[in-house]
């Protein structure tokens, strides 16, 4: 006995079929020629010790060694807490036209950053370190946003990078 299948219910199947195809390959594409993957670094934090010299963590968020430094092979890092409501420190300063390794972790709940018109868009979860490397492109002030909600006040949750010319920029010597 045949099944008969309606022509339009096939053309459907068809074309469902082709999206689902299509849309693996975008994900082959980016994945093998633009090399765009999910982040893998995993580094587990304990948040209740986050801001402390000792544990795990080694006291890299400690509130005298947040903000903007550079490690021994040149590659400048910015470290942020992210606990209600706020980005710890609140304003960043950075040069364009340069990688920036942005190390995070959360004192408290879920958060999520987003920095406009960059490719900075990412979750911090309590626990876990943060790694996002970008590069920003158009000089100027930009807000760093919460875009995951975190409590009552998550609407005043704020910081700001500035963005300035590579000759204009100046890294503050600090202790790492």
């Amino acid at each position: 006995m045949a099944i008969h299948i309606d022509p339009l219910e096939k053309k459907w199947i068809i074309m469902s079929a082709a999206m689902v195809l299509l849309a693996w390959l975008i994900i082959l594409y980016f994945a093998a020629v633009k090399d765009v993957h999910p982040p893998s670094n995993v580094e587990v934090i304990d948040s209740a010790r986050l801001h402390l010299d000792s544990g795990i963590g080694g006291g890299e968020f400690a509130e005298d060694k947040l903000g903007v430094r550079q490690d021994p092979d040149g590659t400048i890092v910015v470290t942020i807490v992210a606990a209600r409501y706020g980005f710890y420190p609140q304003h960043v300063e950075v040069p364009v036209d340069t990688p920036v390794k942005f190390r995070m972790a959360s004192f408290d709940v879920l958060h999520g950053v987003l920095i406009p018109f960059s490719n900075m868009n990412t979750m911090i979860v309590p626990g876990y370190i943060a790694e996002v490397t970008s590069s920003f492109t158009q000089l100027g002030d930009f807000p760093v946003i919460c875009q995951e909600y975190c409590g009552l006040a998550h609407a005043y949750m704020y910081g700001m990078i500035k963005i300035v010319p590579k000759d204009e920029f100046k890294l503050i010597a600090r202790a790492n």
